[in-house]
Parts: C-alpha cells; structure tokens; sequence
C-alpha cells in the first residue's frame, strides 16, 4: 500500500517526495506515527513527539509551528481534513503570537505540552525573523487563499480521509483557505485494516481500488433486500450500492463495516469504489432512516435560503438521547450547528430545515403529519464548539453526525447560544 501510494503521489506531483518537503498535522496521543501507519522520517519535516501530546489543540498547534518554518514544502499532510481545518482556525486566531515565536525561536509554554516535551522540541528551533515577518505580512491580508501564499511551492494536500463527515470540510477548505490546491486521499481503511489504494491522486472525488490480497471482502446489496445473497469482489455491478463485510484481522471474522461503497468502475478487473455513507449514522426515531449525505445535502439546501449564512460544522441527536430533558413531546431529532454570518436564528429559519426535510422525505413528511414524529429543534453553537468536541472524542477518528454518547451531548448542549 505504502508503494502504491507514494508511487502515484510521486507521478502526479514531482516534487511530493523531496526530503523534508511534507509537513504533518496528525493528532496521535501517546503513539508517533504518520496517518497511514508506517514511518517515512525522511519525508517529514515535522517531528514525531509533536504530535504524539496528550493534547490534541496543542499537539495540532506545535505541529502547525514546525510546519510555518518551512516555506519550501510541497505537501501539506493531514490524518484528517477536520485536523487541517483545525490548524488553520488557530493560525486565523492566533497569528500573531506564532510570528513571534518564529521570530524568537522559541515554543512557548501551554496547557497539554509537557516540559520535557517542550525542551525537546525547543531544541529543533532557531530564531528566523524573516519567516516571521512573512507570516505577519500574509495574515494581515486576510486568510482566503492563506496556505498558497505561505507555501508557495505547495504542490497537494494530502488528507487520510476525505469522504463522509470529512467531506464538509474538504469543501469549505477548498473553498476558502486551500484555494487553487488539489487534495488526495490515498487510502479507503476500515475496521482497522487498509483496503484500497487511490491511483488517481488528481481527481477531486476519491475513488479506491479494492486490492483481493488484502483482505477477504464480501458485500451485502443496497438497499437493503429481505433474503440477501452475499456478493465476491468478482459479482459486482459498476453502479450499484453495497455494504461492506471484511475479513481481515486474526480473530476477527466476518465484521460488518458499517459503511456502503458505490462501484464506479473496474481496473483491472478489480473493482473501484467511492464510499457512500456510514450506515451508524443513519437518523431514525420511527424506522424512516434519514442517511448521513441526504441529511446533509437538505442542511446546505436549507442554510441556502439564509442570507449570509455558511455552514461551519453540525451534529444531530436524536430525542431518545435526552431522556426525560426533551419533554412530553414526539420522537424527534435536535440538530446543532455552527455557521459564519449569523448570530441568531429566527422561528422561520428553525422550522425552514424541518419544512425542507418533510420535502426531501416522505416517509418523514408522512410522521410528521401523523404526529409520530414531533417538530425539529435547531440550535445554534458558538464558534469552537466542534473543536472542543473534536478533542472530547479522545482519539483521531472522523467527527460522527449523529451523537450516541451523553457526555459528547452534554458538552454541545452547554455551548448552545440560540
């Protein structure tokens, strides 16, 4: 996989494989390791302990300092596109002290950054006023298109994951801070085990050869049938739907992935796929099973029709969740989000996503008419509230759109400002 991997990169972006010429932001508490699982220290010009802090805002923060040093990259590497995301909010809101510490040499002292640690990674730094003097110049002129112009060199992005939940921020990436640049997520891993390669690093959607030797694969058509037959790599039908199942690891046989993959074509014989969506994050309180890109799709289509308004982040619950705190009312879902341009909502932008929804699913549109299914309650978060439940989930995994855990609902729940 490794091979496959940094030979496509390499052919596509000449420059990719130059010594020191990537820089990492990946969070990995207490192991230092590259996303993908194997070390490449002379790509890298980020050291290891970094991102290895119990910290993840800081551990991203150290690894963003390192990466400013170097005004020759030409990768900038992340595990995942919420980690690079994250990193270019704390350049947006703390520029200016990163410019000193680059103009000094020196890594200041902060919560999740042991001494020891810091001494380490002090050592790594010497005072560069000139670099410094450049990031305060760039920032000062805004930060639409900010990583173009602090490397000028960059050839790719490279992300661990860039579909489902992290879809969303690839695109407000793209959009915004990383304009003008391509971004190539190599790998398709699940249930802890690689799976597929992605050969075509400049494509903008991600799609992944499915490679036989790596593992036994088997999958379950969807929707779903009432008698499914399971289907071999070699059965499948360039267009269809499938869950996956995957032998892989000893011990552990026959695991239901949870996600379903499209088939987009055929290399070789094997076949290519793009990953769909993650059946655990499906909304259902009465059997109408609302998938994760659907419900999104209406949640951009709603915030369309809020002048001003750009979706930042979201996460939804439903009612079940609450217990006795959601009242003597219907099953229903409650859906927090963080946007760009508003600081309240009005009664009519709440029931527009519940009005748009009722439009994009009968099956919901039916409930709601019955009454089975109570009204939708949207809440609006204050800007940070998703970082803080980034680092609250413990562990670099994709951000999931639908909470199951009371305590990460308790932690959204206290930063609701409307």
């Amino acid at each position: 996989g490794s091979l496959l991997y940094l030979d496509a990169l390499g052919a596509a972006f000449p420059r990719a494989l130059d010594r020191r010429g990537t820089a990492l932001l990946h969070w990995t508490p207490g192991c230092p390791r590259a996303p993908a699982g194997w070390p490449l220290p002379t790509l890298y010009c980020t050291p290891a302990p970094a991102g290895a802090l119990p910290s993840r805002a800081t551990a991203l923060r150290v690894q963003l300092l390192f990466a400013l040093r170097q005004r020759g990259l030409h990768v900038l590497e992340a595990g995942l596109a919420a980690e690079l995301r994250d990193a270019l909010a704390t350049l947006r809101n703390e520029w200016p002290r990163l410019a000193q510490e680059l103009a000094l040499g020196r890594l200041s002292p902060q919560p999740g950054l042991p001494e020891e640690v810091r001494s380490q990674l002090q050592a790594l730094l010497t005072p560069d006023p000139a670099r410094a003097a450049e990031l305060r110049a760039e920032c000062a002129r805004g930060f639409e298109g900010i990583v173009r112009r602090l490397w000028p060199q960059l050839e790719v992005v490279v992300v661990g994951s860039a579909h489902s939940s992290e879809r969303l921020y690839c695109d407000t990436l793209r959009q915004a801070d990383c304009q003008g640049l391509p971004f190539y997520c190599p790998f398709y891993q699940a249930v802890g085990a690689l799976l597929g390669v992605n050969l075509w690093p400049e494509e903008p959607v991600p799609q992944f050869l499915l490679c036989p030797d790596w593992a036994f694969f088997e999958f379950l058509p969807r929707p779903a049938e009432e008698e499914p037959l399971t289907m071999l790599l070699d059965e499948l039908w360039e267009g269809r739907e499938y869950g996956l199942v995957v032998t892989a690891q000893p011990g552990e046989y026959r695991c239901c992935a949870g996600e379903v993959l499209r088939v987009t074509g055929f290399h070789k014989q094997c076949p290519v796929v793009e990953p769909v969506r993650r059946e655990s994050q499906t909304l259902s309180v009465r059997g109408e099973s609302i998938p994760e890109e659907r419900f999104c799709q209406t949640l951009c289509r709603a915030l369309g029709m809020w002048p001003g308004a750009r979706l930042i982040d979201y996460v939804c619950v439903e009612s079940s969740l609450l217990g006795d705190s959601s009242g003597p009312c219907a099953p229903h879902y409650e859906v927090f989000v963080e946007l760009q341009g508003l600081r309240d909502l009005s009664e009519g932008q709440r029931y527009k996503l519940d009005q748009c929804l009722q439009e994009d699913f009968l099956v919901y549109k039916s409930f709601r008419f019955k009454g089975s299914i109570g009204p939708l309650r949207l809440h609006l978060v204050r800007a940070g509230a998703f970082t803080r439940l980034r680092e609250a989930l413990a562990s670099p995994v994709p951000m999931p759109r639908v909470l199951r855990e009371e305590r990460l609902l308790q932690l959204i729940q206290g930063s609701v400002i409307s």
